[in-house]
């Protein structure tokens, strides 16, 4: 069974701003860059989407043109940053960075998810996914594939991430129980 991990386009917001849940709107370069994802997209059986607007937007042009109704999916919303949305990157408070860097996957500075937590409502969303035996195309955020590539086992999945309108494709073995050691990570594209 195939993933296909689109992260969305370009958000309409300013670049090193953290904005995991706001629900922002896409950029006025939408039409260029989701013309270019539903191009490079292969074939998939099904379409799911971040209830945010910046994915939904870009589920929709790939639905209409692939014959697919997208289905919204809260598990794979990017991570809430509590009082950091919103905020440019250099100015939160050293201090909590440094926290959340001690205890990447458990510390809270900013009073939102964890890794952790993302990682577990997504992991999740993705063992449904396998369960289901079909391929799968997933509008998500960057958090999110981080967090399905570390289930995937991918050593680095933390420190890399995809660009807006990049995919990642994740094959999981056809047989449930030939999956002791989780999916792997197959390819990326950009």
């Amino acid at each position: 069974m195939r993933l296909i991990l689109v992260r969305h386009t370009r958000p309409e917001a300013a670049d090193n701003v953290c904005h995991g849940v706001t629900d922002l709107d896409v950029a006025a370069t939408f039409d260029e860059e989701a013309a270019r994802v539903v191009a490079a997209l292969p074939a998939v059986e099904r379409l799911v989407t971040s209830p945010l607007r910046r994915c939904m937007r870009l589920a929709e042009r790939i639905g209409a043109a692939r014959g697919l109704v997208p289905v919204v999916d809260g598990r794979i919303r990017e991570m809430d940053f509590g009082r950091w949305e919103r905020v440019p990157w250099k100015d939160i408070d050293r201090t909590e960075l440094d926290a959340w860097a001690a205890d990447f996957l458990h510390a809270r500075p900013h009073g939102g998810e964890s890794v952790a937590m993302v990682s577990e409502r997504v992991g999740s969303a993705l063992a449904d996914y396998r369960r289901s035996g079909v391929s799968h195309a997933v509008v998500t955020h960057a958090g999110v594939i981080k967090a399905a590539r570390a289930a995937a086992g991918c050593a680095d999945a933390w420190r890399t991430s995809a660009g807006f309108g990049d995919a990642v494709r994740i094959e999981f073995p056809a047989e449930p129980e030939h999956l002791p050691s989780g999916p792997r990570e197959v390819e990326s594209w950009d």
